[in-house]
C-alpha cells in the first residue's frame, strides 16, 4: 500500500513553509528596488534571529547581547573594509570571529549569573560598546560613524545593492539556516531542551549545562556578527545606531512573534516585522500605535510564535503517526569495582542556608548491593543531604567518597558521570521530549564523556542512534517500552517515576539516590517499584532511598537511617530503627508494630 495522501501533514508543516518560501522568492523577483531593499534587511535580521534562537530559544537564556554582537560585526566590516582595504572574503569571517571571541571572554563571568542578573549584564555589554563607539572617534568615527562601506566583491565578482545583494543575503541565510538546523538536531538540541525545560534534571542526566550555554552564546555571537557585516554592506554606512537597544528589541520581538524554537520562526518573524511598519504607514501618526498593538496581539494569541501556533493546529487535527521504536541495544554497565571499604561514604557532612542548619555533621556508609532507607520528618534535612551528595549544593563541611574517591564539591553533572545518579521529589523530565530521548540524552552524555569532551560535538547521528537503542534496553527493563515514543509530559505519574529511574540507570551508576520514588503511586505500582529496586541492588549497586512510606521501605531496605532537626538520630536494621524511641517520638508517632505491617 502507498503512503496516505496527507502524509506530509504528519511531518510538521513542511508544505506550508515550502509554499511560503516560494512566495518570498517570487516577491523578491517581482519587487521594485525599495521592496528588494526591505527583503535584504529582512534577510539580515533572519540571520540575526537564527543566532539568537540558539541561546534564547533552545536554552531559554535571556541574553540581551545579540544586538551588541550585531553592532560589532558591522563596525568590524566597516573598519576593515574602509581603513584597511580588506576584501569581503577576509572582512566577513573576521566580523564573525571577533564577536565570537568577545562572547567567549564575556561568557566566563557572565554565565555564572542567573535569570535577570544575566540579562542585565548582557545588556550592560551593549551599553559599554555603544559608549566606546561614540567616544573612540579615531577608530569608529564617533557619532557620525563610518561611511563609504563598499559593495561585496567575491573572487572578482561585484554584488551591487539591489536584486543581486538580496539574492546573496538570502542564499547566506539558507546556508546559515542549514547550519542552525544541524546544530539543533541530535545530541546538542536534545540536551539543550533538557537544560531549558528541566534545569535540575540536566546535571542529573550528566549534562554540563555551563558548557552548553558557553557554546550557545559563542555561536549566537557568530551569527550576530555575520548579520552586522551584511548590514554594513547593505546600508553602506555604520553609525552607533547599530549598537543601540532598538536592534536588540527588534531581534527579541522577531524571535517571539515568529517562534523562538523553529528556524521558520526566524524567517516569519523577521519578514513580518520588517514589513509591518510599511503596511501601517497609511495610518500616519497612529502607525506606531497600530504596530505595538499588532505585536501585543500576536504574542498573546500565539505565545509560542506564529510557527508554533501552526504546529499546534497541525498536531490537533493531523496527529503525528506513531513511529517504530528503535531496536534495543544491550550494553554492559561499568563494574562496581573490587576496592575494599564502603561504596559510598559520607563523613561529617554539614550544610547551612543563612542561619538555618539543614544538615549537621551527618556520617553514613553504604555497601555494594545495599539499600539504605532514609526517613525523618519534613524539614529534617533528607533532601539537602542528597543534594549535597549529588553536587546540587556545595557542603560547608565534610567529605563524600565514592568507591574510595573523593568527589566532594564536584558539580552535579560530574557527580552523575562519576557514578551517583538520582531522582527528584517531583519528577524532573523534559516534557517536550519523548520518553526514549529523555533517557537517550543521558546515554549520549556518558558516550560524550568517553568519545568527546562534554558533548562537545553536534549532530552525532551515530552516537544518538546507539544511545536510543541502549535507552530502549533500559525502558524495556522498567516496563516502559510501550510508551517510548510518547512525550514525557503525557505520561502518567507512575511511568514518569520509572522514567526518571531509567534515565538514572543510563548513567551506569554505582549509587542510586532516589527522593521519594513511591510518592503518589498506588499499591500495585509500589509493588512493581519495590521489585525493580531490589533487582537493581542485586546487581551490586547501592541505593539511598528517601521515603515517607515506612512500610514500603522496611520491605526492601537492608538498613534505615533517621534524620531529625538536621542530625542523624538512628541507624541500623529496619526493625531496630522503627522501634527506636527517638524515631517514634520524632517521626513515627505510632507503636513499632503498626509501622512494620
Amino acid at each position: 500500500m502507498g503512503e496516505p495522501r496527507d502524509s506530509w501533514l504528519a511531518r510538521g508543516i513542511t508544505l506550508p513553509l515550502a509554499l511560503g518560501a516560494a512566495g518570498i522568492a517570487l516577491h523578491v523577483l517581482r519587487a521594485d528596488a525599495y521592496g528588494q531593499r526591505l527583503m535584504t534587511i529582512a534577510g539580515i535580521f533572519v540571520l540575526l534571529v537564527l543566532g539568537y534562537q540558539i541561546i534564547f530559544g533552545r536554552l531559554g537564556v535571556l541574553s540581551l547581547a545579540q544586538g551588541a554582537f550585531f553592532g560589532i560585526g558591522a563596525y568590524a566590516t566597516a573598519i576593515l573594509a574602509t581603513r584597511a582595504g580588506l576584501p569581503f572574503v577576509l572582512t566577513f569571517p573576521l566580523s564573525v570571529a571577533i564577536p565570537c571571541i568577545l562572547a567567549a571572554i564575556v561568557a566566563v563571568p557572565v554565565l555564572r549569573l542567573e535569570s535577570h542578573y544575566f540579562a542585565l549584564a548582557t545588556l550592560g555589554l551593549g551599553q559599554v560598546l555603544l559608549i566606546g563607539a561614540v567616544n573612540w572617534e579615531s577608530l569608529t568615527g564617533g557619532g557620525n560613524g563610518i561611511a563609504g562601506v563598499p559593495d561585496i566583491q567575491i573572487l572578482g565578482r561585484h554584488i551591487p545593492r539591489g536584486l543581486d545583494l538580496t539574492v546573496f543575503v538570502w542564499v547566506t541565510v539558507a546556508l546559515a539556516a542549514a547550519a542552525a538546523w544541524q546544530i539543533g538536531r541530535g545530541i546538542f538540541g536534545h540536551a539543550a531542551e533538557i537544560v531549558r525545560e528541566a534545569p535540575l534534571a540536566a546535571g542529573a542526566a550528566g549534562i554540563d549545562a555551563g558548557r552548553l550555554r558557553f557554546a550557545a552564546l559563542v555561536m549566537s555571537a557568530g551569527y550576530g556578527g555575520g548579520a552586522g557585516a551584511l548590514y554594513a554592506h547593505a546600508i553602506g554606512v555604520v553609525s552607533p545606531d547599530v549598537l543601540e537597544l532598538p536592534i536588540m528589541i527588534a531581534c527579541l520581538s522577531m524571535a517571539m512573534v515568529g517562534g523562538r524554537l523553529r528556524i521558520a520562526g526566524a524567517v516569519v518573524g523577521a519578514v513580518l516585522l520588517i514589513h509591518l511598519p510599511e503596511w501601517f504607514r497609511f495610518l500616519e501618526r497612529y502607525a506606531l500605535f497600530a504596530y505595538g498593538a499588532a505585536l501585543l496581539v500576536a504574542i498573546l494569541a500565539a505565545p509560542d510564535g506564529i510557527v508554533g501556533a501552526l504546529e499546534r493546529l497541525r498536531r490537533r487535527y493531523f496527529p503525528e503517526p506513531s513511529r517504530a521504536a528503535p531496536a534495543a541495544i544491550p550494553f554492559t554497565p561499568r563494574p562496581a569495582g573490587k576496592a575494599t571499604g564502603p561504596l559510598l561514604a559520607i563523613r561529617g557532612l554539614s550544610k547551612s542556608f543563612g542561619g538555618v542548619t539543614a544538615v549537621d555533621n551527618v556520617s553514613l556508609a553504604m555497601q555494594r548491593g545495599e539499600i539504605l532507607g532514609l526517613i525523618g520528618p519534613n524539614g529534617s534535612g533528607k533532601t539537602t543531604l542528597i543534594n549535597a551528595i549529588t553536587g546540587l549544593v556545595l557542603p560547608d563541611r565534610g567529605r563524600v567518597y565514592l568507591a574510595g574517591r573523593d568527589i566532594t564539591g564536584r558539580p552535579a553533572f560530574a557527580v552523575a558521570r562519576a557514578g551517583i545518579a538520582r531522582s527528584f521529589q517531583t519528577p524532573q523530565l523534559a516534557d517536550g521530549l519523548s520518553a526514549l530521548d529523555n533517557v537517550a540524552v543521558a546515554r549520549a552524555a556518558m558516550a560524550g564523556m568517553r568519545l568527546a569532551p562534554n558533548l562537545g560535538t553536534i549532530g552525532e547521528d551515530k552516537m544518538l542512534a546507539r544511545a536510543r537503542g541502549e535507552a530502549m534496553t533500559l525502558l524495556a527493563e522498567l516496563s516502559l517500552a510501550g510508551v517510548a515514543a510518547r512525550l514525557a509530559g503525557d505520561l502518567p505519574h507512575g511511568a514518569r517515576r520509572r522514567l526518571e529511574i531509567a534515565r538514572a540507570m543510563a548513567l551506569e551508576p554505582l549509587v542510586l539516590a532516589l527522593d521519594e520514588p513511591a510518592a503518589g503511586l498506588d499499591p500495585a505500582e509500589r509493588e512493581v517499584l519495590g521489585a525493580i529496586l531490589l533487582g537493581v541492588a542485586g546487581r551490586g549497586l547501592g541505593l539511598l532511598v528517601i521515603e515517607h512510606d515506612v512500610k514500603f521501605l522496611t520491605g526492601i531496605a537492608h538498613r534505615l537511617a533517621c534524620l531529625d532537626a538536621s542530625r542523624l538520630i538512628a541507624l541500623g536494621p529496619p526493625a531496630e530503627v522503627v522501634a527506636n524511641p527517638k524515631v517514634v517520638a520524632a517521626y513515627l508517632g505510632t507503636p513499632p508494630a503498626e509501622n512494620m505491617r
